[in-house]
């Protein structure tokens, strides 16, 4: 398994050991151990320009996922690219460290390359049930509801 993880911006402090620690596991959990992921750490004005170019949307988000796998086999997995600066204001609007939240973002991410969807209401309960298996694990306990406030229609 190979995890690089990269940091494009520079207003948002970033551990980059921790985000690469949390992808090994994240794709530890997610089948096997043989593939090679991306994840990258921009800002706002690079993840706009990512979101139009590839996917047609004119507005920042906070996180695209790439699903760069050939056909035949390939240990590419793909690239998951997080805005630092979309975090950091989810982050203090939900009360919960940038950290978690950025976790968050690569999880869902990394979910994405794995095949989960999060279009329809049932699929998107499976994917953050999913995020928050694979969060609490890494965490060793667990996650805030909160994380995920504004994410889910209410039942």
């Amino acid at each position: 398994m190979s995890v690089e993880v990269t940091n494009r911006q520079r207003q948002v402090p970033v551990s980059l050991p921790r985000l690469r620690r949390l992808a090994g596991r994240t794709l530890a959990a997610l089948g096997p151990p043989d593939r090679e992921i991306h994840v990258s750490m921009v800002d706002d004005r690079e993840i706009r320009r990512l979101h139009a170019r590839y996917l047609g949307r004119r507005r920042a988000t906070d996180v695209i996922a790439f699903n760069l796998a050939g056909p035949g086999p390939s240990p590419l997995l793909g690239e998951v690219v997080i805005s630092a600066e979309t975090a950091a204001r989810q982050s203090r609007r939900l009360g919960v460290p940038v950290a978690l939240e950025l976790d968050l973002l690569l999880v869902h991410g990394l979910l994405h390359l794995a095949g989960y969807d999060d279009h329809g209401p049932a699929d998107a309960r499976r994917m953050h049930e999913r995020e928050r298996e694979i969060l609490s694990r890494a965490a060793r306990g667990p996650v805030p509801d909160r994380l995920w406030t504004g994410l889910l229609p209410a039942p």
